[in-house]
């Protein structure tokens, strides 16, 4: 009986732990819009990107994440980019981990 009981509670917990994982964020995400800004990082930057739907992402860029220096650019305040990677949100703020950059115009 012991046994039962302690196998049911782990597979509760793995359960509520894989749950809570796979809802957390959105991987494949594309974020559009204007570059308003830019913070230099250690390994990379920040740059703050507004939609068209006035929403503001601070979208981070590193060689490493978008999987080295060939498809790594540096954006410029002014322009007007897609990037693809992993997105998330604060309780105030959107974020996205680029893994690739879409397009530059």
């Amino acid at each position: 009986m012991k046994n039962l009981k302690r196998i049911s509670f782990l597979l509760l917990v793995m359960t509520f732990i894989i749950s809570c994982t796979t809802m957390k964020n959105d991987t494949n995400a594309i974020v559009s819009g204007k570059v308003d800004g830019i913070e230099a990082g250690k390994d990379g930057y920040t740059a703050k990107i507004t939609t068209d739907a006035k929403e503001v992402y601070f979208a981070t860029i590193s060689i490493v994440n978008v999987g080295g220096p060939q498809n790594y650019k540096q954006l410029k305040i002014g322009d007007v980019v897609s990037v693809k990677g992993e997105k998330w949100k604060t309780e105030e703020e959107n974020h996205i981990k680029v893994t690739e950059i879409v397009s530059v115009k």
